[in-house]
């Protein structure tokens, strides 16, 4: 849109269909948004329009929600999910808080996809051997482009708190601070979309696969939750004394009851299962546990005031609007309904039937068709229309031969 039709006011709208495209274009059935594929109104959030600080020429993005046009939210939308997940916190007295911690790899570019990601070559002359986890100086050779991205991310308002080198060859962290989920999940999808844009002026390419190379580990978004009351600011995981409390357990619990049901929103790619086939880090149970990073529900080592349950799930390929949405929902519901958690695990574990989680996107998908509670908290429509366009792509996905299938299955009887 023109700056001028923008700040006229002009409304842009938009075909609900569009909501449900699937990953390759396509569109499921019309029967999943509404047979006459009406119209939807994007309405501009005014905290969040942005002038692209990477760009040569004057451009802006503003974030939209995606409503109706008799002006409610529409069911489709996955911020407007989140922000009804937020509003039933309120109706409480209480108010969310997360954070996101989001991994990724900067690569050369890659034409090809027939072939392997390669790290870049760096101002050293060399490429990155995988040597370099946790280093201080492993960005160096990239210095250029992580001080780009630095200075914009300032520009567009986005305070960080620790950037790293991660495990993977040519892996980064970032961890974004403490915040509104919305905001934070505005923030995480800005951040995303900064990355690939300052990476291709520099010629490189950023990838938020879950799962980009093999024998590495694969690039999560942890998300860290607590919950405040509304009226006071204090920690309701937290008593006076600093012990847990009820409603902690029960934010357990009910995360618990919803992972294996919510698994294909926060894992929403065939090689989402990729990264979680092999746990280390990246854990595909229900489990919970004192620090430890087995368990897909960790609860940090801190102080009172900032005990919070980090769900390790979720990968940098999800939305973060719907993986933000789906953990606290699932939290909420064990609030609510007074679940109690199972016991606690340390060290290591093996991971009880009833806390194992889907390890494919078809049994994922299959455990989603399934659940009356992500009806409850989602409606229908999204459910159904989420589920329709994942199956889209994972038939997309079987159209094709692997070079595993030809290289190892071609000379078998």
């Amino acid at each position: 849109m023109t700056a001028e039709g923008f700040l006229e006011g002009r409304r842009l709208q938009l075909a609900r269909g569009v909501l449900l495209q699937c990953i390759m274009g396509g569109y499921p059935a019309a029967r999943f948004y509404g047979s006459d594929d009406g119209d939807l109104a994007l309405i501009a959030d005014p905290t969040q329009i942005h002038r692209l600080p990477w760009s040569d020429d004057p451009r802006a993005l503003a974030i939209c929600d995606a409503d109706e046009l008799s002006g409610e939210s529409s069911n489709l939308s996955t911020r407007g999910q989140l922000k009804k997940v937020i509003a039933r916190y309120a109706a409480r007295g209480l108010a969310p808080v997360v954070a996101t911690e989001l991994e990724f790899f900067v690569f050369a570019p890659n034409t090809d996809p027939t072939q392997l990601f390669r790290p870049p070559v760096g101002l050293d002359g060399r490429r990155e051997d995988g040597q370099s986890a946790f280093s201080v100086s492993s960005n160096n050779g990239l210095r250029p482009f992580f001080n780009e991205v630095y200075k914009c991310m300032a520009a567009l308002g986005l305070p960080r708190d620790t950037f790293m080198h991660e495990m993977g060859v040519s892996q980064f962290e970032i961890n974004l601070l403490h915040g509104d989920p919305l905001l934070l999940a505005d923030q995480t999808f800005l951040f995303k979309h900064l990355l690939k844009e300052v990476a291709l002026k520099h010629g490189l390419t950023v990838v938020c696969m879950a799962k980009p190379l093999a024998h590495t580990p694969g690039s999560s978004m942890h998300i860290h939750q607590s919950i405040v009351e509304t009226a006071s600011g204090k920690n309701v995981f937290s008593d006076a004394h600093g012990e847990p409390t009820a409603m902690f357990r029960h934010f357990i619990g009910g995360q618990q009851a919803g992972m294996a049901d919510f698994t294909a929103l926060f894992a929403p790619n065939v090689n989402s299962y990729q990264r979680l086939c092999h746990p280390y880090a990246s854990p595909n149970n229900a489990c919970w546990s004192h620090d430890n990073r087995a368990a897909g529900l960790r609860i940090p080592a801190s102080s009172p005031v900032a005990r919070r349950v980090e769900n390790r799930l979720p990968g940098s390929d999800a939305n973060p609007y719907l993986a933000i949405a789906a953990s606290l929902a699932a939290g909420l519901h064990g609030i609510e309904n007074e679940l109690e958690p199972s016991e606690a695990i340390q060290g290591e574990f093996a991971v009880p039937d009833n806390l194992a989680l889907p390890c494919t996107l078809h049994a994922a998908l299959e455990r989603l068709k399934r659940s009356q509670l992500a009806r409850e908290l989602f409606g229908q429509e999204f459910i159904e229309g989420y589920i329709a366009s994942k199956t889209m792509e994972l038939t997309s996905f079987f159209d094709e031969i692997t070079p595993w299938e030809r290289r190892v299955l071609a000379a078998q009887a």
